[in-house]
């Protein structure tokens, strides 16, 4: 039985799926910078546009509480 996929998947779709993770948990955009390795902070913005979140994404350390 299979998962009816059927685009391929390649490694950019696993970087891209790490990626929006690391924004969706909360990670702030420098950090998944460095972690993805761009030398430019605009390559790493890519990946905001599937959050979507507005002002409600923003976290505060009171809600870490």
């Amino acid at each position: 039985m299979g998962a009816g996929l059927t685009k391929r998947a390649a490694c950019h779709t696993f970087r891209h799926s790490f990626a929006t993770h690391l924004l969706e948990s909360g990670y702030d955009i420098l950090t998944a910078q460095e972690l993805l390795g761009h030398a430019d902070v605009k390559t790493t913005m890519i990946y905001t546009h599937v959050l979507n979140r507005g002002s409600t994404g923003v976290r505060s350390s009171v809600d870490e509480r």
